[in-house]
């Protein structure tokens, strides 16, 4: 099992740790041993249920308990998850979250199944290489994100879950047809400008979709949406993609979150290549209500990006996950995206 690194440090590696292990014997026959808990490899089973799936399931769950019981389990969990005590986390609300964390996960006692994951596949005009990605996610630590290109749209899907968003949802998507203009720095710091420019970008997308569906006027030709503070437009005529595309690769603009944005890492990159107008996917426990709501896609570089839930008035960064993984291309796109399908149709 690959895990994130500690919250919040999203440039330090994954952390791999064992599962299960297979003995292949003399005669075709096989052992298999669960590694799960903290007793030593005890007996197991792995069952291949389907073409890319298998199960694993532990004949001996008793090695998985501790003396000092539940509790005992929670803060040994604690400790390897996020490494910290509960006394070390003072928000009530953080702890209420991984509570339900622990309680969620721990009562699979390494009884699972696994599906196949493929990476996505890569085009030369991608903004930056597809690929994992580790991202912080509030008070729900660090969580792994596969952003993938679709044409016109990016989109980041979850590959780990928690209470609220389960795994294989679409957290964000970037519509890379509007590009965002900043304003300078000292506006920047003003949440309020920095709202309104994406809210009449947010606004301009809504009324191209009802168009597009046949449902209103066309909007204006040209683009009036996000201004620069010295009432500039930000965007002109182009075609779709042609913002992308222009963009000087290694010029950099000024970037500060907004005064009252909350981001669990503050060592962000004060410099980005560009920005876009996306969504991300916010709803409460157990996925209820949920909605996507206007943010802020923020390019640093070819292995960092950002997502400023405007709503959440909350920032989240991503950094690559560098660990290599063999035999995981798509066998084609078409593969890629059944697969995105098959994941969010088991949380959805």
């Amino acid at each position: 099992m690959y895990l994130p690194p500690h919250d919040p440090h999203v440039d330090d590696p994954m952390r791999s740790k064992p599962l299960f292990r297979i003995h292949l014997m003399e005669r075709r026959s096989a052992t298999v041993e669960c590694m799960y808990g903290h007793k030593g490899p005890h007996n197991g089973h792995v069952q291949i249920v389907k073409k890319d799936e298998f199960s694993t399931k532990c004949n001996q769950t008793d090695h998985h308990r501790m003396s000092g019981g539940r509790q005992e389990e929670f803060r040994t969990w604690l400790k390897e998850e996020w490494g910290r005590t509960l006394e070390d986390i003072f928000h009530e609300h953080m702890q209420e979250l991984i509570l339900m964390k622990f309680i969620y996960t721990s009562q699979y006692d390494n009884c699972l199944t696994y599906r196949r994951i493929y990476l996505p596949p890569s085009h030369p005009d991608d903004l930056i290489k597809p690929g994992l990605f580790k991202g912080t996610y509030g008070s729900h630590g660090l969580e792994i994100v596969m952003l993938s290109f679709h044409g016109q749209y990016a989109r980041g899907t979850k590959i780990t879950g928690d209470p609220n968003i389960p795994a294989g949802q679409q957290t964000v998507e970037i519509d890379l047809r509007h590009r965002i203009q900043l304003p300078d720095v000292e506006n920047l710091c003003n949440f309020n400008e920095l709202s309104r420019i994406v809210l009449e970008v947010h606004e301009q997308v809504r009324r191209e979709q009802q168009q597009e569906a046949g449902d209103g006027p066309a909007p204006p030709r040209e683009q009036l949406a996000a201004r620069g503070p010295d009432g500039a437009a930000a965007q002109d005529s182009k075609e779709p993609g042609d913002e992308a595309a222009s963009a000087p690769a290694g010029q950099g603009q000024p970037f500060v979150l907004p005064v009252g944005v909350s981001s669990r890492n503050e060592k962000y990159p004060r410099t980005c290549r560009m920005c876009f107008y996306g969504t991300g996917l916010i709803a409460g426990h157990g996925f209820t209500s949920p909605e996507r709501t206007p943010g802020v896609f923020v390019l640093f570089d070819e292995n960092r990006f950002g997502f400023l839930w405007l709503e959440l008035k909350s920032f989240s960064l991503y950094s690559r996950v560098q660990a290599t993984f063999r035999n995981a291309d798509a066998p084609s796109p078409q593969a890629f995206d059944e697969m995105l399908k098959n994941i969010q149709s088991l949380s959805s």
